[in-house]
């Protein structure tokens, strides 16, 4: 679970390789965010393709994000909380990530980003 408390914070992409590969149920308990998945499968007919949908507390929509699916969301309001189902526990050694401005991916955030972690900002460019 966590909480934002900034309008515009992006969290993200987050993924798990093996042997930890992790699926998650994502939902938005509090507030409202842009949520992304995105298709790290190389064997995929969707690798390199984005999904984005709106979660919020009054919609009550989840998303589901297959293994080697990375994940982010950017919040739409402030106060905003997401909270996620996941199939793995978290392995550091198997956690890894991608810009959220990756330009081969290409990811459409809705709003100016205003806050986000170090490590999330300092995730490699695919293929770097």
């Amino acid at each position: 679970m966590g909480l934002s408390h900034k309008k515009g914070t992006v969290r993200g992409m987050h993924y798990q390789i093996a042997p930890a590969l992790e699926a998650k149920l994502v939902r938005c308990t509090a507030g409202k965010m842009f949520d992304v998945a995105l298709d790290m499968r190389e064997d995929s007919p969707t690798f390199g393709k984005w999904f984005g949908t709106e979660l919020s507390a009054e919609n009550g929509a989840m998303i589901y994000l297959p293994e080697l699916c990375a994940h982010g969301y950017q919040t739409l309001v402030d106060n905003t909380e997401m909270h996620y189902m996941a199939s793995q526990f978290f392995a550091p050694e198997a956690a890894r990530g991608i810009r959220f401005d990756d330009p081969a991916f290409n990811i459409s955030w809705p709003l100016e980003v205003t806050e986000m972690s170090d490590q999330d900002r300092n995730w490699p460019s695919y293929g770097a």
